[in-house]
């Protein structure tokens, strides 16, 4: 069954990238269909494919205190011009709990806003449990979940691929794919 998801990232320091690639490479193993996922830099091309799509995943890393990375700033108004009526949507952001504990996923958090006001139907939203970190604004409302899939490369690398192999299968349920 063809799945026509897309992958959009904003990435400076390649961990975006990275991690990108990764969920990419993860959902193709699971869907057993080579390339399953469309994967775009956000830097090299237009924001607007996103509507083209059925599913999308949204990968957005935080900077310093609580920023948008470059890529997401440049096409930050033009996101509000997108319709993701009632596409599903998963997020993954990238943070640093211990560098930045009081601003962990921000920037996870705000996108997470643009893309219910733009219709969007978020799924794969993730458990806090394993984190430390002092605020957020990437939690749900109840503040028991990150809206996304929440990664610290900087002091938890080695938990990010069990991380992503769970992500990947529950947000492929919640897109009804498996």
């Amino acid at each position: 069954m063809p799945s026509d998801i897309a992958l959009f990232y904003g990435s400076s320091t390649c961990y975006t990238e990275m991690a990108s690639e990764k969920i990419a490479l993860k959902i193709s193993q699971l869907l057993v269909q080579e390339s399953a996922v469309k994967v775009f830099n956000i830097a090299e091309g237009n924001i607007h494919s996103a509507e083209q799509h059925a599913y999308l995943l949204f990968g957005i890393p935080t900077w310093d205190y609580g920023e948008l990375q470059e890529d997401w700033e440049d096409i930050w108004e033009a996101f509000d011009e997108l319709n993701l009526e009632g596409k599903p949507v998963a997020l993954f952001g990238l943070g640093d709990q211990v560098g930045y504990p009081e601003w962990f996923l921000d920037a996870m958090g705000y996108l997470h806003t643009k893309v219910v006001n733009q219709g969007g139907r978020p799924c794969g939203y993730w458990p806090i449990e394993g984190y430390e970190f002092e605020a957020s604004q990437a939690l749900s409302a109840d503040g028991k979940k990150f809206v996304g899939l929440a990664l610290d490369e900087e002091n938890e690398f080695d938990l990010s691929e069990a991380r992503i192999d769970q992500w990947c299968q529950q947000i492929l349920q919640e897109f009804g794919l498996r």
